[in-house]
């Protein structure tokens, strides 16, 4: 297989981080989409795991309210506040 970098950008880079690891331009750039393909896959299950948190703690507040209660009296609000 072959991969050809044809814009000077992009083979500077790869060049400037292969002589800072000491590394072949080949080894270069696969480390660098590995480190981002690793950066993206953590970023996808990081929000997955958000989401499920977010509606795991909707759920629990949701329950945590549903119980008896009353309304407050303004002078019981003012108390609150310390006023």
């Amino acid at each position: 297989m072959n991969l050809q970098i044809r814009d000077p950008l992009a083979h500077e880079l790869a060049r400037e981080l292969a002589e800072k690891r000491k590394i072949t331009l080949t080894e270069a750039v696969i480390e660098a989409l590995k480190a981002e393909l690793r950066k993206e896959n953590s970023a996808q299950e990081r929000s997955g795991s958000l989401l499920e948190r977010h509606a795991f703690l909707a759920e629990r507040l949701k329950t945590l309210g549903a119980g008896e209660g009353r309304e407050m009296t303004k002078d019981e609000i003012d108390e609150m506040w310390g006023h």
